[in-house]
């Protein structure tokens, strides 16, 4: 599979930069435009953009515009990055269209695990099926898992589970996030199902299952 292509729209190059180089961590191509016009001359010009990650206050054609004029034609997932945080422009970009919406300052990590994740859900896999982490190694085709090169002998549920941590690795989530991602269905019982699935998988991965951490009164957050 080629790896997918992305789309970074920011007006500053340390910025684009700094989230170039974590996508390209986990095997996404990266293309940059520096405003809005640039933007939209590369969105549709380039095939097979899987994704916009685009800044708001650029120069040309803000964020907005660029959101508007993409989405009279297309649906591909956007992320809008913005230094406010003003509830107003978040709305907004919602009515737009917009899929995930991140306040600067924000980190890197965290917004590669956003990008993995709407990807995920949007039916896209990553370039690269096989995913590594903290000596961890999970191959989402042949539906294997490996620490530190011995083979770990999981569970249908478990394997998800682990997959849905990798990719959103750092991310805080919820019980009810988890579950209705993992297991599909809206839950409204008690924290048991996704609790036990989660000691069973701490067990089977040893030692690395410490990366699994409690969020005390919220779920859980999966990083080294």
């Amino acid at each position: 599979m080629d790896d997918l292509k992305i789309l970074v729209v920011d007006d500053e190059s340390r910025m684009r930069k700094l989230v170039r180089d974590f996508l390209a961590k986990d095997g996404y191509e990266v293309i940059e435009a520096g405003d809005g016009q640039e933007a939209l001359d590369k969105f549709f010009s380039i095939k097979g953009i899987a994704l916009i990650i685009l800044d708001v206050m650029m120069p040309k054609r803000d964020g907005w515009e660029v959101c508007r004029e993409i989405r009279a034609s297309s649906k591909v997932p956007i992320i809008m990055l913005t230094a406010k945080s003003e509830e107003r422009d978040e709305l907004l970009g919602f009515e737009l269209g917009v899929d995930e919406y991140i306040s600067k300052p924000f980190s890197p990590k965290i917004l590669a695990a956003r990008v993995s994740a709407i990807l995920r859900r949007t039916g896209q896999g990553t370039g690269n099926e096989i995913m590594e982490y903290g000596g961890i190694t999970l191959n989402k085709v042949a539906h294997t898992v490996t620490v530190d090169g011995n083979n770990v002998d999981l569970s249908y549920k478990e394997f998800e589970l682990l997959t849905y941590f990798f990719e959103n690795r750092g991310v805080a989530l919820s019980r009810e996030k988890i579950l209705n991602n993992v297991w599909n269905y809206d839950y409204f019982g008690d924290a048991r199902t996704i609790d036990t699935h989660v000691k069973k998988l701490r067990s089977k991965l040893g030692d690395k299952g410490e990366m699994i951490k409690t969020i005390w009164g919220m779920g859980y957050k999966f990083e080294a």
